[in-house]
């Protein structure tokens, strides 16, 4: 077989969660189903189902208003360990047909199967092999995006392969003019409704728009919109409207951490009180210093972020301070951070809090102070992380975990802010 040129998927499993709900729960089959907190009418939907979805439940919708449109609905507490496990073996299945595999998200992943042809047969084959693979192993159904570059193959999957019966479509350089430069330029990867208004005002409506001028003529329309500063936006917009993505599918895409942070959504009408969001503050800083612990760093500056509101009017803030040295102590990234935090809040309960810590460097060197023992606290707070590592975050806590408005019991049960 002759190839010619590369052959990338991007693969996504259709409504992941709840497809995964529904092939460990068959009495369901026939009923609508998404995944959500039931006990949590103010809880969003993390997903839903097609039959679910063609009945008007959306993705980010509250569970009370999917339950009013659709009463028959099944809402699922979601399992976020098991989806772990389930991308990790839908892993292992594409790692059966390629090695070039490279996560995108816990659904979606990019495949380079150019070599594979030889053994597999042409990409619709392939496509579909994993499609029967896929399904038959977990019960979840894929959509399978191709292209010669990333790009392609994410918007082949985005734009087409999700709207056919087949869920399998190919994006080439030959067809781009009857197939993705026709749709709007909203559909293009990484164009969110803010650079949607600016391409308005450009009077740019298709992809076509700018996959058809010359590259100093979008920039000098892009300075004119945006700024002088806007010319690496445009050539990005230029190149993905022409299919252009030079970067290869990776098997290893981590790279050096760069900054450390936790965050949790609350529930406003509880949080109120400086007591209870010194309480999430401390627990989250325990957090950060753990996992910057953990990955040998320590951090030269500590940055508070924070939502407030009183129900109809909502502030947000993010202040920054550098630290007098790097650290991962808690008790010295806690100060800094309560600081910041004094002086910029408002008063008005909390919606959402998050610290985080970065400017990283190897922890290797520790600078001593003449007051304190920087060397014992750290023995202290590696010590105590053994003893959670071993026996789990709950087995060793601050007596402040223990108070109303401390969260530390409930993130414990949960990855990514969902419960396992």
């Amino acid at each position: 077989m002759k190839i010619v040129g590369k052959q990338i998927f991007l693969i996504d499993g259709q409504s992941f969660y709840a497809s995964i709900e529904k092939a460990a729960h068959p009495e369901y089959s026939d009923r609508p189903i998404a995944v959500g907190d039931p006990s949590r009418m103010n809880g969003i939907v993390l997903a839903a189902c097609p039959l679910a979805k063609s009945q008007g439940v959306t993705t980010a919708s509250r569970v009370g208003e999917a339950l009013a449109i659709c009463p028959e609905l099944v809402v699922v507490r979601p399992r976020m360990h098991t989806y772990i496990q389930i991308s990790l073996l839908i892993s292992e299945i594409f790692e059966s047909y390629t090695d070039l595999v490279e996560p995108f998200s816990i659904d979606e992943q990019f495949l380079d199967v150019t070599a594979s042809q030889s053994y597999y047969g042409p990409p619709f084959e392939i496509a579909r092999r994993i499609q029967e693979h896929v399904l038959m192993s977990t019960g979840v159904w894929t959509r399978v995006g191709i292209g010669p570059t990333k790009v392609l193959a994410k918007m082949a999957m985005d734009n087409f392969a999700k709207k056919t019966a087949e869920g399998v479509f190919e994006l080439s350089f030959d067809r781009l003019d009857s197939t993705l430069w026709q749709l709007p330029v909203k559909s293009m990867f990484m164009v969110g409704s803010a650079m949607n208004r600016h391409f308005a005002r450009m009077g740019i409506r298709q992809i076509g728009d700018i996959a058809s001028m010359e590259l100093s003529e979008f920039k000098r329309r892009m300075r004119w919109e945006m700024g002088k500063q806007s010319d690496i936006q445009a050539e990005y917009y230029w190149q993905t409207a022409r299919g252009i993505d030079p970067s290869p599918v990776m098997r290893e895409i981590r790279q050096p951490l760069k900054s450390v942070g936790h965050g949790k959504a609350l529930r406003w009408t509880l949080y109120g009180r400086l007591c209870d969001i010194e309480t999430v503050l401390l627990e989250l800083v325990i957090e950060v210093c753990q996992r910057t612990r953990r990955h040998r760093y320590m951090g030269s500056a500590v940055c508070v972020s924070a939502s407030e509101t009183d129900g109809t009017r909502t502030r947000s803030f993010s202040r920054q301070m550098k630290l007098q040295h790097p650290t991962a102590l808690t008790h010295e990234v806690a100060a800094a951070a309560h600081q910041l935090f004094i002086k910029y809040w408002n008063g008005r309960p909390l919606s959402h809090l998050s610290v985080t810590l970065s400017d990283l460097t190897d922890d290797d060197v520790l600078q001593l102070t003449l007051f304190d023992n920087r060397s014992r606290a750290y023995d202290r707070e590696r010590a105590i992380d053994l003893i959670k590592g071993r026996y789990g975050s709950t087995a060793i806590m601050r007596a402040s975990s223990l108070l109303e408005g401390a969260i530390a019991h409930e993130r414990s049960e949960q990855i990514g802010g969902h419960y396992k």
